[in-house]
């Protein structure tokens, strides 16, 4: 069985889909762990669709704090298998399989899939190619192929040292068949983490010290460490509605939280000249 670990803010309307999709999994050996961290004041009925879904109310103390008690849950019920995912998704119709066929080949592994921007919610709007594209060699062939194909949201990450960034691979192209490859990578993103019991058992809970963003990151440094392999699998696939739990890419809320998150695993991980560098930036230039 797979446990699936969800953490929700408020935004409950990006569950219908979510709900929705998951219905019309192939593999139905699954269970839900929907983490719901809204203050009580807040708090509406979550429709539960049947008994493969479990509802944990929480206090918000951040995304880690709710991915924990996901994890808890999950292994309280004897589930060994856990993927992480963010509640704003579609999920792929052979999602669950998938996971577990990746597991199967590459166990004591974190694991991330291929994930889209959902339609609609691309950073950059693709639909009409035909004002955008030029190109005397862009007949209208072309041009529908480009317009129906998903726009890449994630295909693999990197760890820019020099800033202690992280990027995802392929952001904001066209899906393409080099994104087809498995491939070791930097880090998994938290919008769909795969693993197992054995990893939790090396690297053990997410660090609570982020309240948003980059704790997925560290969970992989940390399991980097303790010689966990960090795969990406284009069979794993998923569309995501990006950060529609923060207010929206580029938000006020958003672009905070990612600071002080991205802070944090500096001064934890980075080489002495960037960390000298985030400190002169952050700290005394206020």
């Amino acid at each position: 069985m797979l446990a699936i670990i969800t953490v929700i803010y408020q935004n409950y309307t990006i569950l219908d889909d979510f709900f929705a999709s998951l219905k019309s999994q192939y593999d139905r050996d699954f269970h839900v762990f929907l983490v719901d961290l809204t203050p009580r004041k807040n708090l509406q009925i979550i429709t539960i669709p049947d008994d493969r879904f479990t509802l944990i109310r929480g206090e918000n103390k951040g995304y880690a704090h709710g991915v924990n008690l996901g994890i808890k849950a999950a292994l309280s019920q004897n589930i060994a298998r856990f993927g992480v995912v963010n509640p704003d998704i579609i999920f792929d119709t052979y999602f669950t399989q998938s996971c577990k066929h990746a597991l199967d080949q590459f166990p004591n592994s974190i694991i991330g899939g291929k994930i889209f921007y959902a339609h609609g919610y691309e950073y950059h709007k693709y639909k009409d190619t035909s004002s955008t594209l030029q190109a005397p060699l862009a007949d209208s062939s072309t041009l529908a192929a480009q317009a129906s194909k998903d726009t890449i949201w994630y295909a693999g990450g990197r760890i820019d040292w020099a800033h202690a960034t992280s990027h995802h691979i392929g952001v904001d192209d066209l899906d393409h068949p080099m994104y087809d490859q498995p491939i070791l990578t930097d880090f998994v993103t938290g919008c769909c983490m795969v693993y197992d019991k054995s990893v939790y058992e090396k690297v053990g809970k997410w660090d609570e010290g982020y309240f948003m963003y980059y704790e997925d990151t560290d969970y992989c440094m940390r399991a980097k460490k303790k010689g966990v392999p960090i795969r990406y699998e284009p069979m794993i696939k998923l569309w995501h509605k990006n950060a529609q739990s923060t207010g929206g890419s580029g938000s006020d809320f958003h672009t905070k939280a990612m600071e002080r998150s991205r802070t944090r695993f500096a001064l934890k991980y980075a080489p002495w000249k960037t960390k000298l560098h985030i400190i002169k930036n952050t700290f005394l230039n206020q």
